[in-house]
């Protein structure tokens, strides 16, 4: 089939129905669909039909028998009809529902080629299965995910689309057991908050609360709340598709940092990019972003760490990352120092289990009398209080050696 950012009228190529076909759902052909392509029709030339799957449309030339003004109908079997009646022409594709219905929501009520578009035909694979396979998927309900998101989109007796969109986690929960929305711009207070209360100064952060939905969005309302939840992904991630992302790479955005965040662009002391890569592993892996890192060091130099695996991508350092290595380039100007301290091989490993836990974010996950796991609430408690002197200092070391 036909690339969404390039079809015409016809997006899905003509093919004929083969003997194990899906069972595709009843659909009756909804008046403003045949009103649609009447004027479709109306808007071209006779030697120009009108594509859908499987059959073209045309108003007749006159040739062939046929009076001006009346309609032809060629399938891709050959078996043509011509001299059609307005009336006969209705019948004919209402016998041909789904690709006409096909047709018209995509043109139509979807709109424009662009990201919307390209959006909705990813969610149904239009561009890879046929309008049976789809029909008869999306009648039982087809499911995406889009970071948090889980979209099922689901079809009406009149082949209109319908998209369910709610947290992953609430996947299975019935509609009535959650809090329902029907204005994308809902979605905006949703994602202001964690289910902790705590504001998210990043939307793609893994961390969007659940318990809501959006049970029953067109394809326009859809698009806009993911864009609401996720701003920027769709529209980026269809740049991506057609070759046309712009990135903008780590020293390219640093040089363009001015004031007090102009200090971050000083952070590059001619050996390699360390220092980059340690930024983004800290911020720009699975489990704290989203997005698919893109953006690397410069234009020839890539960094040495994964950019993740997430369906949208990010074209450059975002606020949070410039913001995060601003704090850090100040910290990494001080001088290392050597602190001696006294530790049993298992409070070591208690100190790096601690590391390990409050860097992943899984404090929360280990149980007050699971004294097994270094980053134990009570074991670390018992840790301070056998290492730390009155000052607060580490195995009695202070941090500056002039107050000893």
């Amino acid at each position: 089939m036909a690339d969404p950012t390039t079809a015409t009228d016809g997006e899905a190529a003509d093919s004929e129905a083969s003997d194990d076909a899906p069972e595709v759902p009843e659909i009756d052909l909804p008046g403003d669909a045949f009103d649609a392509v009447l004027d479709a029709i109306d808007d071209r030339d006779p030697g120009d039909p009108l594509r859908f799957e499987g059959f073209t449309a045309s108003r007749a030339s006159g040739g062939d028998g046929d009076a001006a003004g009346e309609y032809r109908l060629d399938p891709a079997d050959g078996d043509r009809r011509t001299g059609l009646s307005e009336r006969e022409l209705h019948e004919a594709l209402a016998e041909r529902a789904p690709a006409v219905t096909d047709w018209y929501a995509f043109e139509r009520v979807v709109g424009e080629f662009g990201p919307r578009r390209a959006f909705v035909r990813w969610i149904e694979d239009a561009d890879g299965e046929t309008v049976a396979t789809r029909y008869a998927a999306l009648a039982e309900g087809i499911e995406r995910a889009w970071g948090e998101l889980r979209i099922t989109a689901t079809i009406t007796d009149r082949g209109e689309r319908r998209y369910d969109v709610r947290h992953a986690d609430d996947a299975g929960v019935s509609v009535g057991e959650l809090e329902t929305h029907e204005d994308p711009l809902d979605a905006r207070e949703l994602v202001t908050f964690d289910e902790k209360g705590r504001y998210r100064p990043l939307k793609t952060a893994p961390s969007l609360a659940g318990g809501w939905v959006f049970p029953e969005l067109s394809p326009r309302d859809l698009y806009e709340t993911v864009e609401t939840v996720y701003p920027a992904t769709v529209a980026n991630w269809h740049r991506e598709r057609e070759g046309e992302l712009d990135v903008s790479h780590w020293r390219e955005t640093m040089e363009r940092q001015s004031g007090i965040y102009g200090v971050v662009e000083t952070w590059d002391r001619g050996e390699g990019h360390e220092h980059v890569d340690w930024v983004a592993e800290a911020c720009c892996a699975d489990s704290q972003c989203l997005k698919r890192r893109e953006w690397e060091y410069d234009e020839d130099t890539d960094l040495d760490v994964d950019g993740g695996d997430g369906v949208f991508p990010c074209r450059e350092p975002c606020s949070v990352v410039v913001s995060a290595a601003r704090k850090w380039t100040r910290l990494e100007s001080e001088r290392e120092r050597t602190y001696e301290f006294e530790l049993t091989p298992s409070e070591k490993e208690q100190v790096e289990e601690i590391i390990e836990a409050v860097a992943d974010g899984r404090t929360d996950e280990i149980r007050e009398a699971d004294t097994k796991e270094g980053a134990n609430r009570y074991r670390a408690r018992f840790l301070r209080a056998k290492r730390f002197d009155d000052e607060g200092n580490f195995g009695g070391v202070p941090t500056d050696p002039d107050e000893e």
